[in-house]
């Protein structure tokens, strides 16, 4: 259960940055670069900042990276569809 849990924050997160009002995300960065701010409201960018330690959350970067790599583009919507696709197995199941 944690692990459909985790992957639906990851859809939810890249979710409210579609459309003609999506919104911006503000990525605070930590480490080195301490304190710099981005703003935006690209999947890629947002998801490749986060650091994510569940499982099902995980993979659900990895498709948009490779999704990223292979057409640059539609990485928002490939996490959306696949976070969608995790709700819908987990209420049939």
């Amino acid at each position: 259960m944690s692990s459909f849990i985790g992957a639906i924050a990851i859809g939810d997160l890249v979710k409210s940055t579609l459309g003609p009002k999506g919104m911006d995300k503000i990525l605070v960065a930590t480490g080195r670069n301490e304190g710099a701010v981005e703003v935006t409201n690209d999947g890629a960018t947002i998801l490749k900042a986060i650091g994510v330690d569940n499982p099902a959350a995980k993979i659900l970067v990895d498709m948009s990276r490779v999704q990223d790599d292979e057409v640059g583009d539609g990485t928002t919507s490939v996490t959306v569809l696949g976070e969608r696709i995790l709700q819908v197995w987990r209420t049939i199941s």
